[in-house]
């Protein structure tokens, strides 16, 4: 179980790491959206197109990630949404039984499921080099990539919750949810 634990833990400073690029996402998306707001009005005032579809389209391609790489960082800290009538009156080990149950039945089987119903849409938007219809627009092709790769990051994450909540469940982390060396 150690071994496992530290594979854990591992998985838990990436999906950090990702979560804090996410992060940092939002204040790129934030002044994009404000540039274009004000670079239409203000191009409109001085008679130059100082915004273009590209612009859009970056902030909601910055949109997507942020949601899409926010998935693992979210589970990790169990930020996620869930009905909590009686969740929250549980006890750890029970927590861990239903949140192991939860992640093995449901998390990674619809996770898996999405990659593989988005497999050939995606595949098929790379051999075209799909592009947005509208004029200066972006490639459509690495952001529906993202798609399977934020599943996969939401499945390494299950994978260390499911080892996390095994160790709750015997015993070998406290209920605090603490990994032997550092925080879960």
């Amino acid at each position: 179980m150690e071994k496992l634990l530290r594979i854990a833990k591992i998985i838990d400073i990436c999906t950090e790491r990702i979560g804090k690029l996410t992060s940092g996402l939002v204040l790129v998306m934030v002044i994009l959206g404000a540039w274009n707001v004000l670079g239409r009005y203000l191009g409109r005032l001085i008679g130059i197109n100082l915004t273009s579809n590209a612009y859009i389209e970056a902030q909601w391609y910055i949109f997507d990630l942020i949601f899409l790489w926010g998935a693992g960082y979210a589970l990790k800290h169990n930020e996620h949404v869930r009905v909590d009538v009686f969740y929250n009156n549980w006890t750890h080990r029970q927590k861990a039984l239903a949140d192991l149950l939860g992640t093995v039945l449901f998390l990674i089987p619809f996770s898996l499921m999405v990659i593989f119903f988005s497999w050939g849409s995606i595949l098929a938007s790379w051999e075209i080099w799909e592009t947005s219809p509208d004029p200066d627009g972006l490639p459509r092709y690495p952001i529906k990539t993202m798609i399977i790769v934020s599943f996969v990051l939401l499945i390494v994450q299950g994978i260390s919750q499911v080892i996390k909540n095994l160790a709750i469940l015997q015993g070998r982390v406290d209920s605090d949810r603490h990994i032997p060396g550092g925080k879960s």
